[in-house]
């Protein structure tokens, strides 16, 4: 299977999109990027999902949100490319991820949870 990569927003809304599509899959590796209130709470909520937590201030501007995700990914997928759900967090953390990959030479999958499993768009 593949790496997933995700965003996690401070609204607790989408996390339940976020748990399904990480349930969906046997994933090689998981990646959430997200605020340090969704590190601590996302792993509270849905305990027992195995996932590696990029933690950013998603106040900061997205030049330094950019920094921050190449830095938490940086060196731990080996792949050429990802599965990427944007489902959950702000503009700003969706640009900066989105570069952050093509920064990295990463290819994007952009998947969705469905009754199959993951559903690619």
């Amino acid at each position: 299977m593949t790496r997933l990569v995700a965003c996690l927003g401070a609204g607790k809304g989408t996390w339940s999109e976020v748990a399904r599509l990480i349930a969906s899959e046997s994933w090689t590796a998981i990646f959430l990027i997200t605020n340090e209130f969704g590190r601590e709470n996302f792993s509270q909520k849905f305990s027992g999902m195995k996932a590696e937590f990029v933690v950013v201030n998603d106040l900061a501007p997205a030049e330094q949100l950019l920094q921050e995700i190449k830095k938490g990914l940086l060196g731990k997928i080996a792949d050429t490319e990802v599965a990427v759900n944007m489902a959950s967090g702000t503009g700003n953390v969706h640009m900066a991820l989105i570069t952050a990959l093509l920064q990295l030479g990463m290819g994007m999958r952009f998947v969705v949870p469905s009754e199959s499993g993951a559903k690619e768009l």
